[in-house]
């Protein structure tokens, strides 16, 4: 790829962002403005926004990468994410919007009247948060590295600097604003170049991708492994190998590995014939690429059961994102909130007609990432091995520019939220200044976070987050908005045992804790037992538990249900700190 072209289309997105980010900063005059744009976003903007932030890293470039691994399994990935907002539609919209409230933790403390509850939720808007950030920074790490051979952090950094600057100068305003230019980006960058791609796979009479058996190498490919990790041949292989293989050392000599199990040491660089049968990855708990297989048990129970984990943590997770949430709380009324979210439905199904064809052609020309562990790179580098020349530059740089805005639209969201929180939460004083401070500290973590767990795929890390998501706010949010019966006390310990079951299970999957089989499958994908577990925890305890219930419980339920022209007011203004 035309380095000089990608970095060019990467500046322009950068300058884009801060030019957009000026011009809402200019019109943002008071502290609604600058919190929840004084709630005077109409649909179709808002729910550009909205998109724009939710199709991140995981959506460009992850989905494309999952396809390319296993096939058409993970495209219950976008059907999740897409169906997530149907839920928050006929359940969630408008009355959390009528809530009044700027964040979750406004909402839990509005609904059960509760600090404690406050408390429990605000750190997990900001755990989820830092979860869903990672990821944003890891893949603009990604990206410029192979656009320029910069070193992996150096993306994470840039991407970093530039939402803290956006967000803490123009707050939600500008960020508005920011997200729906991005949006279109991101949709344009991928719609572009899937049409010349496809015109040239047809056009070169090309094989149809197989998921069914091992992917075949279209010419001789020299693929360097990074990570020590076993790869498992069906058949004798002859190569040429630079690096360390079972113990061997060799220095650019041929070789021939017999069928079975062989481990590659990191550094190694491995030449493959034309014609080779690229090699499956071993996984096992320390391999990196083992984030990236929850379907890999061998049966087919485990496929079922993980389809399962991830439909739920992806239906259901949606609705307690904080830069989700955030969002509907600058829509006017609740009436808007829900054309906000239809608009959104439409926007997102849409743009993730894109991603699988990116992977399903990456299986054609590129199959060797998913040796190597980089399948997320297929969508950046398909324009030039199918195109090549000054068209796969321009193209190549144009995904560029669009992988780059959905990492800088998603962080400003998530930054935009878990700031909010901080600044009400944790910092001693509210208010713009001390939010901008708390800006600084909702990017911090993450970015060290990014530096140092490397090599894991950003679909799968933004997955985690899902998962706990639907455990946590999940219950919160639909009892909290239908049920009369939830206790603080309730609320309290259906976060902490959905959430944290959630948490710990998946976290203890990826330091390789789990044991082999059934135990594995069910620690990875947790959402099919820790959402239940959740909503039964908060209903037990709050049965337990009924004197706690609020007394203004039934005031506030029907400030939720009720239409705004009937209330006479749209929530609570002490909402907005």
């Amino acid at each position: 790829m035309n380095q000089a072209y990608a970095v060019t289309a990467v500046t322009a997105v950068v300058l884009a962002t801060v030019l957009i980010g000026a011009l809402g900063l200019r019109i943002s005059r008071t502290t609604s403005d600058f919190y929840v744009a004084s709630r005077t976003v109409n649909p179709g903007l808002n729910a550009a926004a909205i998109s724009g932030e939710y199709l991140s890293a995981a959506s460009f470039l992850g989905i494309a990468g999952l396809v390319l691994l296993q096939g058409p399994d993970m495209l219950w990935y976008p059907v999740g994410y897409t169906a997530g907002y149907l839920v928050l539609l006929v359940l969630v919209a408008a009355p959390l919007r009528r809530s009044g409230a700027y964040t979750l933790s406004d909402f839990a403390e509005a609904r059960l009247e509760s600090a404690a509850v406050r408390r429990l939720a605000s750190l997990f808007v900001v755990g989820i948060g830092w979860l869903y950030l990672l990821p944003q920074l890891q893949g603009a790490g990604l990206t410029l590295e192979i656009l320029t051979g910069a070193p992996g952090w150096v993306g994470g950094v840039l991407v970093a600097l530039v939402v803290t600057v956006a967000v803490a100068a123009g707050g939600m305003r500008s960020i508005t604003f920011v997200q729906a230019f991005q949006y279109w980006l991101k949709l344009t960058a991928l719609l572009v170049p899937a049409l010349f791609l496809i015109a040239a796979w047809a056009a070169a009479d090309a094989p149809r991708a197989g998921f069914d058996a091992p992917a075949v190498l279209r010419e001789h490919t020299t693929v360097r492994i990074d990570d020590t990790v076993r790869i498992r041949l069906d058949e004798a292989l002859t190569l040429t190998v630079d690096g360390e293989i079972d113990g061997t050392a060799h220095r650019g000599s041929t070789v021939t590995l017999g069928e079975g199990t062989h481990r590659v040491a990191g550094g190694t660089s491995l030449g493959l014939p034309e014609g080779a049968r690229v090699p499956e990855r071993a996984s096992s708990g320390s391999d990196p690429s083992s984030w990236s297989q929850p379907l890999s048990g061998g049966r087919d129970g485990y496929h079922l059961y993980a389809t399962y984990g991830l439909i739920l943590a992806t239906f259901l997770g949606t609705m307690g994102l904080p830069h989700v949430a955030v969002r509907f709380y600058t829509s006017p009324d609740g009436r808007a909130a829900r054309r906000t979210t239809l608009v959104v439905l439409g926007l997102i199904g849409v743009f993730y007609l894109l991603p699988p064809v990116y992977g399903a052609l990456g299986r054609i020309y590129a199959p060797e990432l998913a040796l190597t562990g980089d399948a997320d790179a297929a969508v950046l580098v398909l324009p030039e091995r199918m195109l090549g020349g000054a068209g796969g530059d321009l193209l190549g740089a144009l995904l560029a520019g669009g992988a780059f805005a959905a990492f800088l639209s998603t962080a400003s969201g998530l930054t935009m939220s878990v700031a909010g929180v901080i600044s009400q939460d944790v910092l001693p004083s509210r208010g713009v200044r001390h939010f901008r401070l708390a800006t600084l500290l909702a990017m911090t973590v993450p970015l060290a976070l990014s530096v140092i767990a490397t090599h894991v795929p950003v679909a799968d890390a933004v997955g985690l987050a899902f998962a706990v998501s639907a455990s946590s706010f999940c219950p919160l949010l639909v009892l909290g908005i239908w049920w009369r019966g939830l206790t603080p006390p309730g609320a309290a310990a259906g976060l902490v045992v959905g959430g944290g079951s959630a948490l710990t299970a998946v976290m203890a999957t990826r330091a390789g804790l789990a044991p082999e089989g059934w135990g594995h499958t069910l620690m990875a994908w947790p959402a099919v037992w820790s959402v239940p577990l959740g909503f039964l925890t908060m209903v037990l305890v709050s049965l337990a538990t009924p004197r706690h219930i609020p007394a203004s419980t039934t005031a506030i339920l029907a400030r939720l249900h009720l239409p705004e022209d009937l209330t006479g007011r749209p929530g609570p203004e002490g909402a907005e700190r």
